[in-house]
């Protein structure tokens, strides 16, 4: 009689999230039967978010790509047939040979990824080796997160530092700022209940009623896109009352008098309160507690930097902390993320030596432009998509389907399901998940390495990004060492700065996990030393200066705010967030039947002002539109927005959805302020009934 094999395997979640939790998956003769959060890791605590907790589902769906395949019918329809690894890695290596050959070069050969998996491996080593060593053109990856993380750098150093999470439970004064903690970073909730549960106070700043907002102690509602106004409001206050912690200033900032004056000057709480839409008295309540209620963290998020101004909007906020001397304190500060206390290697991971000099950068926002031949250099005439779902997720996203269409442009995705993005590839190779690769990952949220050792064996043809990159690599003959075994590339990734000191392959494969080398009781500025030019927390920043930016904190409006844009607004009443829908991340399990059913239709909020202006009912379906395009969603009223305000929480495949398109049809592919961001909720819209002819089955 055969014998069962039964294992215990720790994973690590793949998932662009901060909490990038530790797992438990229980393996039967290769077989994965059960996963779920580790009990022994001290952040994740034994429980997961119920995306995860159902990614088995995910494994093992029917749905899952499980051969290479090559398109028979028109692009966008999705028809392929099955064909070898042998002969689509033949396909592939002829293809970029001959573009790199052509007049138009290897920089015609477009690489389009983000964080599908988080993995230092998977989500960019050899994938970027390969890419540089072919000379194609780089991609900035800046989606998410680019513009905030500058603003922040800008004003507390380069790398990103924070407040250590784990202390938060020591914190009095907790304000969530643009973030929607409860679904995006959960297990930091968790540490923020038990925190109130000690005591402390919790605030939520958002424009939208979201489920963290209406979970606090204390919710505030400023117009979208002003957080910056605000927060200067805030320092108004602080210095007009004397709040301030004139020591902290003294010897860890620099600027705080020019700041003074601007604030007090140009930035009286009446004008605050007619920019934001919040009150003079609850600008000045806010400010007197965040300064006497030590220790006070502001956990900020991205969400606020999604426009015109969100640069400088994170940046302002980021000088808070400083003003009232809240670094002092373990769990006090600000909290963008934890990613700067790790010092991999990054550089000898991804060889960007090997990068031809001059060699273009395509911003990946604008990759309807790049498609439509609009950005300088030559035109893109291959796109290589993996870790990512661009018909889905970017910007414009009709013009982007226009340039997926192309029928001279050769497309190949790697994925793991049958994506919009997929239906418009020349072929297709079918991906790994989390449980069938190496890897090991960091965290943008915590301050443990983490190792993640495939639990079962890939199942059917599926092969991961390094595996594929490695056999693409050998079929264009380049050098075999660039293109190691994973191991070897873990091993040069730890070699890395004194964070990581004793931190090895070894010890990963024997803990699982191991905290970064950081003191016990770890708060990053106390002692006031900074990581930025002039070593400390820059409330004036000539770097800023020198980039053409104004090296003070200000407040610039979104593109598309009805009170700058009056022409627009005529047209386009509405300004639209997007923010996630919590049974999916970003695109990823909007195609499975359980999250999808938990999400139901899309809904797009408005307040009953709004709605009944334009003769439209809880439920109804409606029509979303501005001049770039248009999608389809039930109106919900739920009292969560303001008048003015629409929100559509996504993201749903299109192909997926009523009209065939979603919230990215109406999004422009403009930029921040700086680090080239996304401005996905710098968006003026209409919302108006829908036909009767036109309503969705």
């Amino acid at each position: 009689m055969p014998t069962t094999q039964r294992t215990t395997v720790k994973s690590v979640c793949p998932l662009d999230c901060p909490d990038t939790c530790s797992m438990r998956v229980e393996v039967e003769d290769g077989v994965a039967l059960d996963l779920r959060g580790d009990r022994e890791h001290p952040y994740t605590r034994g429980f997961l978010c119920r995306k995860m907790a159902r990614y088995l589902d995910r494994v093992y769906s029917d749905e899952r790509l499980m051969s290479p395949m090559r398109r028979v019918g028109p692009k966008g329809q999705g028809r392929f047939e099955r064909i070898s690894w042998d002969e689509v890695l033949g396909l592939i290596a002829e293809r970029f040979a001959a573009i790199a050959r052509s007049a138009d070069g290897p920089q015609a050969i477009l690489p389009y990824s983000y964080y599908g998996t988080m993995g230092k491996l998977q989500a960019g080593s050899l994938d970027r080796r390969f890419f540089h060593r072919l000379g194609a053109s780089q991609l900035d990856r800046t989606i998410c997160a680019s513009a905030g993380s500058l603003g922040y750098e800008y004003t507390v150093g380069r790398g990103r530092l924070g407040a250590d999470p784990m202390a938060v439970p020591e914190c009095r004064f907790l304000v969530n700022w643009g973030s929607n903690t409860v679904h995006t970073n959960s297990h930091l909730w968790s540490l923020m209940i038990e925190a109130r549960r000690r005591g402390a106070t919790l605030v939520t700043i958002d424009p939208y009623r979201s489920p963290t907002a209406a979970r606090s102690d204390w919710h505030i509602q400023p117009r979208p896109g002003t957080d910056a106004a605000l927060a200067l409001g805030v320092m108004h206050v602080l210095w007009r009352e004397g709040l301030q912690d004139d020591d902290y200033l003294l010897r860890a900032t620099v600027g705080a008098g020019p700041l003074r004056r601007r604030v007090l000057e140009e930035y009286p709480l009446e004008r605050v309160a007619d920019i934001t839409g919040v009150d003079v008295a609850t600008v000045a309540a806010f400010a007197r507690r965040y300064a006497r209620e030590q220790p006070a963290l502001i956990r900020l998020n991205y969400g606020l930097q999604r426009h015109y101004g969100g640069g400088m909007a994170v940046r302002t906020i980021a000088c808070l902390p400083a003003i009232v001397g809240a670094w002092r304190h373990p769990g006090g500060g600000a909290l963008l993320s934890t990613s700067g206390a790790y010092d991999f290697a990054m550089a000898l991971l991804t060889r960007p030596d090997l990068s031809p000099p001059g060699t273009r950068t395509v911003n990946m926002n604008q990759l309807a432009e790049a498609l439509a031949g609009e950005l300088p250099g030559p035109p893109v005439r291959a796109l290589y998509v993996y870790n990512c779902n661009p018909a889905a997720v970017a910007p414009d996203q009709k013009r982007v389907a226009e340039g997926l269409a192309r029928d001279d442009l050769f497309t190949v995705v790697h994925e793991q399901f049958a994506t919009d993005t997929v239906d418009y590839a020349d072929v297709v190779l079918p991906a790994t998940t989390q449980l069938e690769h190496l890897d090991v990952h960091g965290s943008y949220g915590h301050h443990f390495v983490m190792l993640n050792p495939p639990a079962i064996a890939p199942r059917g043809e599926c092969r991961s990004n390094n595996d594929v990159f490695r056999a693409l690599a050998a079929r264009l003959g380049f050098e075999p060492g660039l293109f190691p075994d994973d191991e070897t590339l873990i091993r040069e990734l730890l070699d890395g700065g004194p964070t990581l000191a004793g931190i090895t392959l070894e010890r990963l494969r024997a803990e699982g996990s191991i905290r970064l080398n950081l003191p016990e009781r770890y708060a990053p500025f106390a002692d006031g030393r900074f990581p930025t030019p002039s070593g400390k927390c820059e409330l004036y920043s000539e770097r800023m200066e020198a980039d053409g930016l104004d090296p003070l904190p200000t407040y610039l409006p979104p593109r598309e705010d009805p009170r700058t844009r009056p022409d627009l607004a005529a047209r386009y009443p509405l300004q639209l967030l997007s923010p996630p829908r919590p049974q999916f991340l970003n695109s990823t399990f909007a195609n499975q039947a359980h999250h999808l059913a938990s999400a139901g239709d899309p809904t797009v909020e408005l307040s009953r002002e709004d709605a009944e202006a334009r003769g439209l009912v809880d439920g109804q379906w409606a029509e979303v539109r501005n001049d770039r395009g248009r999608f389809l969603a039930r109106v919900a009223l739920t009292g969560a927005v303001r008048p003015g305000v629409a929100v559509a929480t996504g993201i749903y495949w299109s192909k997926l959805s009523p009209g065939r398109s979603n919230v990215n049809q109406t999004t422009s592919s403009a930029l921040t302020d700086m680090g080239g961001g996304a401005t996905f909720f710098d968006n003026l819209v209409e919302v108006r009934p829908l036909a009767a002819e036109s309503e969705p089955p």
